[in-house]
């Protein structure tokens, strides 16, 4: 049986459109200093920058979060065999969970449980750094290292400086790829936050053992439905359809539907809720060929669904991830509110409802 290779992903990946633009073929290239394929522009796959060069080892392949070479040994390390009829995938303990920080509540996602997470990691040199996504303006977020408290607060995804945002939107996308930045970082002890096609690539590589996997010690993971892209277009077919300017935007979140909070100048902000249904035209492509929604592989899942506002809803999954949450809550940095069976067995049910709605969707996809 021949090794499948980069042409391969060409043609059953890039080709059909389900390419995720993770990065994760790129950052296993790079690390090894063959240069073989990169992004050479702004948006789009990778490609082939020294095509003679490629060693055709097959890795490239096996690794992207669209070909599923390695799911039955990543399900037996992760404790479950059966997707479809497990679509939360292993769980240790839920919480719903808000930060006692005042800073990272106002500034953070949620109940900005991540980022508090994160900085106490930090500050108990757990961990040296770690990549998280930093938000640029509405809809456009891009790839950030983290080495301490500021740096978190500056990477927030709530609080918009939108005086710096363009007025002509060009391209703009939630989804960012993280390992843009992981191909750059020297630390021992890395913690990342990732969609769930970039933990499940990272994930790949663990279970192969290739660089640059090493350097992560923490994956945590974020619950995701869907990501938006706007070229000029989009943007102004959005703005068009429901009323509403990108310049305006002071928050976006999302928990059951998109939430979007407009304020102008002095007045009471408004928050607009969107169904996901109506957004569809605005979504990723390669987000309708994905499946997981609440991060199956991450050592901690976070998301707002489940929770209500300004609290974070928590899976811990690991090992290691029910350890560190539990130490963080310990220490006082974050404060779970206690879940009855009742309430526990609804957010399971809500997070297994959306789970099974993108399992639905992405062979609906596959099979069109």
């Amino acid at each position: 049986m021949s090794v499948k290779t980069f042409k391969d992903l060409i043609t059953e990946v890039h080709n059909r459109g389900i390419c995720q633009e993770c990065g994760g073929c790129v950052s296993f290239c790079n690390a090894i200093e063959s240069g073989v394929i990169g992004f050479q522009r702004s948006s789009g796959p990778p490609e082939f920058i020294h095509e003679d060069s490629c060693l055709e080892c097959g890795i490239c392949y096996i690794i992207c979060p669209q070909t599923h070479v390695l799911d039955d040994e990543l399900n037996k390390t992760h404790k479950f065999s059966d997707f479809s009829s497990l679509p939360i995938g292993h769980i240790r303990n839920i919480y719903i969970c808000q930060t006692n920080d005042e800073e990272f509540l106002e500034y953070g996602t949620d109940g900005g449980v991540v980022n508090s997470l994160l900085n106490f990691l930090l500050e108990k040199k757990i961990i040296d750094g770690a990549i998280v996504a930093k938000t640029k303006a509405a809809f456009s977020r891009e790839a950030n290292i983290a080495k301490n408290r500021e740096d978190l607060i500056n990477s927030s995804g709530v609080k918009l400086d939108l005086h710096h945002q363009v007025t002509e939107i060009q391209k703009f996308h939630t989804y960012t790829s993280s390992f843009k930045e992981l191909k750059k970082v020297r630390f021992d002890k890395l913690a990342i936050v990732g969609t769930p096609c970039q933990i499940y690539t990272i994930r790949c590589m663990q279970e192969l053992g290739i660089i640059p996997s090493q350097n992560i010690n923490l994956c945590i993971g974020l619950f995701c439905y869907e990501n938006f892209f706007f070229d000029k277009d989009k943007g102004e077919q959005f703005e068009k359809e429901f009323n509403i300017k990108f310049e305006d935007i002071e928050k976006i979140n999302i928990k059951e539907d998109l939430i979007i909070q407009i304020k102008k100048g002095n007045t009471k902000s408004k928050t607009i809720h969107i169904p996901f249904e109506k957004l569809n035209s605005y979504m990723r492509s390669a987000c309708n060929a994905c499946n997981d929604f609440t991060n199956i592989y991450a050592d901690i899942s976070f998301g707002g669904l489940g929770s209500p506002d300004k609290f974070t809803t928590v899976i811990t999954r690991t090992k290691k991830g029910d350890e560190i949450f539990n130490r963080a809550i310990k220490a006082g940095i974050l404060n779970p509110v206690k879940i009855d069976g009742k309430r526990l067995q609804e957010i399971k049910d809500l997070l297994s409802k959306f789970s099974k709605q993108k399992i639905r969707r992405k062979e609906a996809f596959m099979n069109r």
